[in-house]
Order: structure tokens, then sequence, then C-alpha cells
């Protein structure tokens, strides 16, 4: 009986690794084959066998991608697209959640509750107004323009998620600092910022990473290649009958990750801190 529950146990443990190896081989493979194609010689994907590093590695994608695309140009546009659009929405946001969760006036309950209500439209239902708004305001074509949208769509969930947070931070602290003679704004920016730091780096991080690579809005407002972003830009280089340059694709792919990296790396801690403290109420 004994012997027969330890190969029971054995065979369990077994299959579990069997398992979670083919999970790990399923996620690193492709992530692996990028990697491989983007250092490949070749331009098709025809080229590379099944494993991606079976030839030579080179450099040769990336130099043509630097000079032969408009790639460096489609990065610094999305760069400053995502750094406007996580700066603005942490400023409107954090203000916004401050005063819904600190201050009682006319409409509060009301406005809280059209937040509500906005963000359970998809985008694409407001896809026609945003390019009427846009065409009227001139900001077709622009990174204004693009950021605009991006903004004005994170404010209604994130303004619910950080008066959430702020409404864990017990008022007695704003109240201590007036009592001390600090005034709202006083109390507001060097006691409670300081103490929501957490979800207010875990919605810069979101903020950035937002739009990115988001492919549909960029499609709807940017027409110029000097105004695109770098998912409008890589998918041109892979799109149409002609387009065979899924090398140089990866290649763009896997300089697309690095601010990713740096991201999660550099604010981990904090992310993780505003996940546990998300469910947490005083």
């Amino acid at each position: 009986m004994v012997r027969s529950l330890s190969w029971r146990r054995i065979l369990n443990v077994a299959m579990i690794h069997i398992i979670l190896l083919a999970v790990v081989v399923v996620i690193i493979y492709p992530l692996l084959y990028v990697v491989g194609s983007a250092f490949s010689p070749v331009s098709s994907l025809q080229g590379i066998g099944i494993n991606p590093f079976s030839q030579a590695p080179t450099l040769l994608q990336f130099r043509k991608l630097f000079n032969e695309t408009n790639y460096l140009t489609w990065y610094r546009n999305t760069l400053t697209i995502a750094v406007m659009v996580s700066i603005a929405t942490l400023i409107i946001t954090s203000t916004a959640a401050y005063i819904f969760s600190r201050f009682k006036f006319l409409m509060r309950k009301q406005l809280m509750v059209s937040f509500l209500v906005f963000q359970i439209f998809p985008s694409f239902v407001g896809m026609v107004a945003i390019y009427i708004l846009l065409l009227r305001i001139g900001g077709l074509d622009t990174k204004w323009g693009l950021a605009l949208v991006y903004i004005a769509g994170n404010i209604p969930y994130n303004t619910w998620l950080v008066k959430s947070y702020m409404d864990s931070i017990p008022k007695s602290f704003d109240e201590a600092a007036r009592i001390d003679g600090a005034s709202n704004f006083v109390a507001y920016t060097r006691i409670i910022l300081p103490i929501a730091k957490p979800i207010l780096t875990f919605l810069l991080i979101t903020s950035f990473t937002g739009p990115w690579m988001d492919f549909i809005i960029p499609r709807l407002v940017l027409r110029s290649d000097k105004q695109f972003t770098l998912a409008l830009g890589l998918f041109n280089l892979i799109n149409g009958r002609a387009a065979n340059n899924y090398t140089m694709f990866a290649a763009g792919a896997l300089l697309v990750a690095v601010p990713f990296v740096a991201l999660f790396l550099i604010g981990q801690k904090s992310l993780l801190t505003a996940l546990g403290a998300a469910g947490v109420k005083e």
C-alpha cells in the first residue's frame, strides 16, 4: 500500500513537471525565435529553420532597420507620446482622485458614476466622434492629438483606482497638516502623494505602456510616415504582398521591449506593493 502511494506520488510529480516544461517551451520558444530572427542574415522567415540560431548571428537587420526605414523617428514619436500621456494622466488623475476622496461637493456621486458609465463603452464606439473632434481642432496626424485621445481615455478608470487607494489613507493626516497651518495643496503634495507612491507608480507604468504598441487609435489619427508610431511603422514592414521584411520586423520588435523591461525592473517593488494593497482597506 505504501509502495503504491509512493509510485502514485512520483507519477503525479512527473506529470506536473512535464506540464510545466511544456508550458515553458510554448512560451519561451516564440521569444527565442524572435531573437534568432532579429540576428539572422536572411530577410525571409523561410530561410530560418526550426532552430533560429542555426546561422551565424549578425547585426544586418538592425543596420537595415536604422538606415532604410524611419524606425528612429517612429521610436521617438512613440516615446514622446507615451511620456506625454503618462505625465498628464498622473497629474490629472491623482488631482481628481484627491478631490473626490477628500471633498464633498454638488454632483460628486453622479460624476463618479458617470466615470464608470463612460468606461463601459469600448473605444471603438467613439472612433467616429474622435475623428471628427480631432479634425475640427486640427489634431489629426499630430502627436498631441493622439496623446489627447489616450489621456481622455485614461481618466475615468484611473480616477476610481487612485481614489480607492487614497480612501484608505486616514484623513487624520490631512487634519494634522491643516492644524499645523498647511493648505490643502500642501497636504496633498507633501503628505498624500508620498504615501500614495505605490499606486502612482503603478499608474505611471500602465499609462506609459498603454500607448506604446497600440495600433487601432494611431491608425485612425496618424497619416504620414514621419508621424507614425512603432506599431504603424512595424506593421508597414510586413503589410502587403511585396513586403517581406519579417526578420527586420523581428529586430524592431526586439527593441520595442527595452522600455518595458526597464520600467518593470525600476518600478517592480512599487508595482507589487500597489497590487498587494489594492484589496486592503483600513
